[in-house]
Protein backbone atom coordinates (compact mmCIF):
# COMPACT_ATOMS: atom_id res chain seq x y z
CA UNK A 1 0.00 0.00 0.00
CA UNK A 2 1.32 3.40 -0.99
CA UNK A 3 0.24 4.97 2.30
CA UNK A 4 2.06 2.32 4.32
CA UNK A 5 5.25 2.88 2.33
CA UNK A 6 4.92 6.59 3.02
CA UNK A 7 4.22 5.79 6.66
CA UNK A 8 7.34 3.66 7.01
CA UNK A 9 9.54 6.22 5.28
CA UNK A 10 8.10 9.15 7.22
CA UNK A 11 8.29 7.32 10.53
CA UNK A 12 11.98 6.57 10.13
CA UNK A 13 12.80 10.01 8.76
CA UNK A 14 10.71 11.95 11.28
CA UNK A 15 13.17 11.81 14.16
CA UNK A 16 16.18 9.83 15.24
CA UNK A 17 14.19 8.65 18.26
CA UNK A 18 11.59 7.08 16.00
CA UNK A 19 14.33 5.40 13.98
CA UNK A 20 15.89 3.99 17.14
CA UNK A 21 12.53 2.49 18.13
CA UNK A 22 12.33 0.38 14.97
CA UNK A 23 12.80 -3.23 16.03
CA UNK A 24 13.65 -6.36 14.07
CA UNK A 25 11.50 -9.48 14.32
CA UNK A 26 14.12 -11.27 16.40
CA UNK A 27 14.50 -8.28 18.74
CA UNK A 28 10.87 -7.86 19.71
CA UNK A 29 9.80 -7.55 23.31
CA UNK A 30 7.11 -9.85 24.68
CA UNK A 31 3.98 -8.01 25.72
CA UNK A 32 4.75 -5.05 23.44
CA UNK A 33 3.23 -4.50 20.01
CA UNK A 34 3.80 -1.72 17.51
CA UNK A 35 1.14 0.26 15.64
CA UNK A 36 1.98 2.83 12.96
CA UNK A 37 -0.83 5.14 11.84
CA UNK A 38 -0.80 7.59 8.92
CA UNK A 39 -3.58 10.06 8.21
CA UNK A 40 -3.81 11.17 4.57
CA UNK A 41 -6.93 13.05 3.56
CA UNK A 42 -9.91 10.80 4.19
CA UNK A 43 -7.75 7.68 4.44
CA UNK A 44 -6.02 6.17 7.44
CA UNK A 45 -3.33 3.54 6.94
CA UNK A 46 -2.31 1.33 9.87
CA UNK A 47 0.47 -1.19 10.19
CA UNK A 48 0.58 -3.47 13.24
CA UNK A 49 3.19 -5.90 14.60
CA UNK A 50 2.94 -8.10 17.70
CA UNK A 51 4.99 -11.02 19.02
CA UNK A 52 3.39 -14.42 18.59
CA UNK A 53 3.41 -14.94 22.36
CA UNK A 54 1.18 -11.86 22.82
CA UNK A 55 -1.43 -13.10 20.37
CA UNK A 56 -1.55 -16.90 20.70
CA UNK A 57 0.60 -17.53 23.78
CA UNK A 58 3.50 -19.19 21.93
CA UNK A 59 6.19 -18.26 19.41
CA UNK A 60 7.21 -21.59 17.95
CA UNK A 61 5.84 -22.72 14.60
CA UNK A 62 2.33 -24.11 15.06
CA UNK A 63 2.63 -27.88 15.12
CA UNK A 64 -0.51 -29.34 16.66
CA UNK A 65 -4.02 -28.97 15.29
CA UNK A 66 -4.82 -26.88 18.38
CA UNK A 67 -1.88 -24.52 17.69
CA UNK A 68 -2.85 -24.16 14.03
CA UNK A 69 -6.45 -23.43 15.00
CA UNK A 70 -5.26 -20.75 17.46
CA UNK A 71 -3.17 -19.13 14.74
CA UNK A 72 -6.03 -19.25 12.21
CA UNK A 73 -8.41 -17.67 14.72
CA UNK A 74 -5.87 -14.98 15.63
CA UNK A 75 -5.16 -14.09 12.00
CA UNK A 76 -8.89 -13.82 11.25
CA UNK A 77 -9.36 -11.62 14.35
CA UNK A 78 -6.43 -9.39 13.38
CA UNK A 79 -8.02 -8.90 9.95
CA UNK A 80 -10.88 -6.98 11.63
CA UNK A 81 -9.16 -3.72 12.67
CA UNK A 82 -12.20 -1.80 13.87
CA UNK A 83 -12.93 -4.58 16.38
CA UNK A 84 -9.44 -4.11 17.87
CA UNK A 85 -8.83 -0.39 17.44
CA UNK A 86 -12.20 1.32 17.89
CA UNK A 87 -12.64 4.77 16.35
CA UNK A 88 -15.37 7.28 17.23
CA UNK A 89 -18.64 6.66 15.35
CA UNK A 90 -18.69 10.34 14.35
CA UNK A 91 -15.67 9.75 12.08
CA UNK A 92 -17.71 7.38 9.88
CA UNK A 93 -14.78 5.04 9.19
CA UNK A 94 -14.94 1.79 7.25
CA UNK A 95 -12.38 -0.80 6.20
CA UNK A 96 -11.19 -0.62 2.59
CA UNK A 97 -8.56 -3.31 2.93
CA UNK A 98 -7.23 -5.51 5.74
CA UNK A 99 -4.53 -8.16 5.67
CA UNK A 100 -3.04 -10.13 8.55
CA UNK A 101 -0.37 -12.81 8.64
CA UNK A 102 1.87 -14.77 10.96
CA UNK A 103 5.52 -14.36 10.01
CA UNK A 104 8.45 -16.47 11.15
CA UNK A 105 12.06 -15.32 11.59
CA UNK A 106 12.92 -16.41 8.06
CA UNK A 107 10.35 -13.98 6.66
CA UNK A 108 7.85 -16.59 5.44
CA UNK A 109 4.16 -16.04 6.04
CA UNK A 110 2.95 -19.11 7.90
CA UNK A 111 -0.71 -18.12 7.71
CA UNK A 112 -2.40 -15.10 6.21
CA UNK A 113 -5.86 -13.64 5.81
CA UNK A 114 -6.88 -10.83 3.52
CA UNK A 115 -10.13 -8.96 3.21
CA UNK A 116 -10.99 -6.39 0.57
CA UNK A 117 -14.12 -4.30 0.71
CA UNK A 118 -15.77 -3.67 -2.66
CA UNK A 119 -19.04 -1.78 -2.46
CA UNK A 120 -21.14 -3.73 0.06
CA UNK A 121 -19.47 -7.14 0.08
CA UNK A 122 -16.29 -8.64 1.46
CA UNK A 123 -14.10 -11.19 -0.26
CA UNK A 124 -11.87 -13.29 2.00
CA UNK A 125 -8.91 -15.38 0.99
CA UNK A 126 -7.08 -17.82 3.22
CA UNK A 127 -3.60 -19.16 2.52
CA UNK A 128 -1.73 -21.70 4.59
CA UNK A 129 1.83 -22.96 4.24
CA UNK A 130 3.18 -25.87 6.25
CA UNK A 131 6.26 -24.68 8.16
CA UNK A 132 5.67 -26.86 11.21
CA UNK A 133 9.28 -28.02 11.26
CA UNK A 134 10.70 -24.50 11.43
CA UNK A 135 11.76 -23.11 14.79
CA UNK A 136 12.26 -19.55 16.02
CA UNK A 137 10.26 -16.51 16.90
CA UNK A 138 7.05 -15.63 15.14
CA UNK A 139 5.35 -12.29 14.83
CA UNK A 140 1.91 -11.28 13.68
CA UNK A 141 1.79 -8.52 11.10
CA UNK A 142 -1.29 -6.70 9.84
CA UNK A 143 -1.92 -3.82 7.45
CA UNK A 144 -5.14 -1.90 7.22
CA UNK A 145 -6.54 0.85 5.02
CA UNK A 146 -9.58 2.76 6.27
CA UNK A 147 -11.63 5.51 4.74
CA UNK A 148 -13.43 8.01 6.97
CA UNK A 149 -16.18 10.52 6.22
CA UNK A 150 -14.69 12.88 8.83
CA UNK A 151 -11.11 11.92 9.78
CA UNK A 152 -10.83 14.96 12.07
CA UNK A 153 -13.39 13.23 14.33
CA UNK A 154 -10.80 10.53 15.10
CA UNK A 155 -9.93 12.20 18.39
CA UNK A 156 -9.24 8.90 20.14
CA UNK A 157 -8.68 5.22 19.54
CA UNK A 158 -9.90 2.69 22.10
CA UNK A 159 -7.72 -0.41 22.19
CA UNK A 160 -10.16 -3.32 22.53
CA UNK A 161 -7.06 -5.22 21.39
CA UNK A 162 -6.10 -5.68 25.06
CA UNK A 163 -9.43 -7.36 25.85
CA UNK A 164 -9.04 -9.66 22.86
CA UNK A 165 -5.43 -10.68 23.57
CA UNK A 166 -4.76 -11.07 27.33
CA UNK A 167 -0.96 -11.49 26.93
CA UNK A 168 -0.64 -8.05 25.33
CA UNK A 169 0.55 -5.40 27.78
CA UNK A 170 1.51 -2.35 25.70
CA UNK A 171 1.41 -0.96 22.18
CA UNK A 172 4.00 1.54 20.98
CA UNK A 173 2.19 3.85 18.58
CA UNK A 174 3.61 6.20 15.95
CA UNK A 175 1.16 8.65 14.36
CA UNK A 176 1.80 10.73 11.26
CA UNK A 177 -0.59 13.49 10.26
CA UNK A 178 -0.43 16.94 8.69
CA UNK A 179 0.98 18.35 11.94
CA UNK A 180 3.91 15.92 12.01
CA UNK A 181 4.91 12.66 13.67
CA UNK A 182 4.28 11.79 17.31
CA UNK A 183 4.90 8.65 19.33
CA UNK A 184 2.77 7.28 22.15
CA UNK A 185 2.61 4.29 24.46
CA UNK A 186 -0.80 2.76 25.10
CA UNK A 187 -0.95 0.36 28.04
CA UNK A 188 -3.45 -2.29 29.10
CA UNK A 189 -4.54 -0.29 32.17
CA UNK A 190 -5.12 2.89 30.09
CA UNK A 191 -6.31 1.52 26.72
CA UNK A 192 -7.30 4.80 25.04
CA UNK A 193 -5.09 6.86 22.74
CA UNK A 194 -5.89 10.59 22.78
CA UNK A 195 -5.36 12.03 19.30
CA UNK A 196 -6.65 15.55 19.95
CA UNK A 197 -4.17 18.04 18.54
CA UNK A 198 -3.07 15.72 15.71
CA UNK A 199 -5.16 17.60 13.12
Amino acid sequence: MKLLALLATSTIAATSVLAEDTRQLDAHEHGVGQLNIAFDGQQIALEFHAPGADIVGFEYAAESAQDRAAVDTAVATLARPLDLFALPDAAGCSVVQAAAALESEDGHDDHDHEEHAHDDHNHAEHAHDDHADEAGHTEFHAEYLLTCADPSAVTKITFAYFDTFPNALEVEVQVISDVGATSFEVERDAPTLDLRGMF
